[in-house]
């Protein structure tokens, strides 16, 4: 990262071991859990819970243990009870298919209604989930006539997109950015050696202008920054900040492998 960008971005350590940067000049705090903060609105963003994956998977015969959902809830409520904000925002693939809502536990949907309640809680239409909010709108329809956004089964309420002060929240990144754009969508993943060993984190990436999120979800993989995916939706070699126990970490570009 070059020194013109250093002084853009301002990072920042946190007491909680986040980092603090500037994006179009707004404060945004990346946590250690992979979920933005933005102090300035009391706003809490996470990307890609896919909730429901590993059931997904026992439905095709792939048996991966059941409880994805209920430690990214944990991982959301934990954020929420430390930093009490007034809206939070889903990026999109808060669900893995259509089918998710459906097969959550009672006791899960049970605790969305609580964490949403009392403030302003939006879905973001994903790749992975715009079927599963589609079927819950259908259904809210059929029950009042409350308005387009309303939800039958699930708290809050659901947006294409989302502007927030500067910041324009999306799903995914576009080849030619708008300014401010926060998305998820990529799984962004960073890949270090060092002490001969490789060691793969889940990361941020930001250039002060566009900030793509790591994915929140517990059952989540991972796209290598370096891959042209990633990579090319940047000018110039952006910040990576990678997720660890207890704190992000700023990386250089060039230690990436």
């Amino acid at each position: 990262m070059n020194a013109a960008l250093r002084q853009t971005l301002t990072p920042a350590r946190r007491a909680c071991g986040s980092l603090s940067v500037r994006v179009m000049e707004e404060v945004c705090v990346l946590r250690c859990s992979g979920a933005l903060w933005l102090p300035a609105h009391g706003t809490l963003v996470a990307g890609d819970l896919h909730l429901e994956k590993g059931s997904a998977y026992a439905a095709r015969g792939q048996m991966l243990p059941p409880y994805d959902s209920r430690a990214t809830l944990d991982r959301l409520e934990a954020e929420i009870a430390e930093l009490r904000p007034g809206r939070v925002v889903l990026l999109g693939d808060s669900f893995h298919d259509s089918r998710s809502v459906g097969r959550m536990a009672t006791d899960d949907r049970g605790r969305l209604e609580r964490l949403a309640q009392g403030r302003d809680w939006i879905w973001l239409e994903g790749n992975h989930d715009r079927g599963a909010l589609e079927i819950e709108r259908a259904l809210a329809a059929t029950l009042s006539r409350g308005d387009f956004e309303r939800l039958a089964g699930l708290p809050g309420r659901v947006a294409p997109e989302l502007e927030v002060g500067a910041l324009y929240l999306t799903h995914e990144p576009a080849a030619v950015p708008r300014s401010g754009e926060v998305a998820g969508h990529l799984h962004p993943c960073a890949r270090v050696a060092a002490h001969a060993r490789t060691v793969r984190r889940a990361c941020f990436v930001t250039d002060g202008k566009r900030l793509i999120l790591p994915a929140f979800g517990a059952f989540t993989g991972g796209l290598n920054v370096l891959d042209p995916a990633v990579a090319s939706l940047f000018g110039e070699p952006p910040l990576v900040a990678a997720l660890g126990r207890d704190r992000v970490h700023a990386l250089a570009w060039e230690s990436l492998v």
